[in-house]
């Protein structure tokens, strides 16, 4: 298995957007990383979303996200905006539905762009519209018994 230690070196043809996914298993960095090698690519930047312990002062368990039936070409959209906004060499965007634990990866993305300023622009751009503009939703279960639903697009 390759680690994002070993860039994979692979030259751009074509689309630049690579890999975009919705999925309910597990996450794979490696996998995002590959997706983004390029050998004319100075930088590459890439953004882990986790799922964290807390939220407004209380303390999380565990949280469950779900997905409009369009999510995923949506997000392809978005990717399709920031790879032509930017000099993106290679993009990858993967989000993760089903219930998730403290801990695991939530969202992967990754651009890799002629140089470094460049990359992380256009990665923050990636995440960002990610956030804002793909219909996925977050249910929060706290450890007092509450629960919430957040990012209803």
């Amino acid at each position: 298995m390759a680690s994002i230690d070993d860039h994979p070196g692979e030259q751009a043809s074509g689309d630049p957007v690579r890999l975009i996914a919705v999925r309910d298993t597990a996450l794979s960095l490696d996998e995002v990383f590959r997706a983004v090698g390029d050998d004319a690519a100075g930088g590459t930047a890439l953004f882990v979303g986790t799922v964290r312990n807390h939220d407004g002062g209380a303390d999380v368990d565990s949280l469950g996200y779900s997905c409009h039936p369009t999510a995923e070409d949506v997000m392809r959209r978005v990717a399709e905006k920031v790879a032509a906004a930017y000099p993106v060499r290679a993009l990858a965007a993967v989000h993760r539905v089903g219930d998730l634990r403290v801990g695991d990866l939530a969202v992967v993305v990754a651009v890799s762009c002629p140089h470094r300023a460049e990359a992380f622009a256009a990665c923050r751009q990636l995440i960002d519209d990610i956030k804002h503009q793909v219909p996925i939703w977050k249910h929060q279960r706290f450890s007092d018994g509450t629960e919430e639903w957040v990012g209803a697009c």
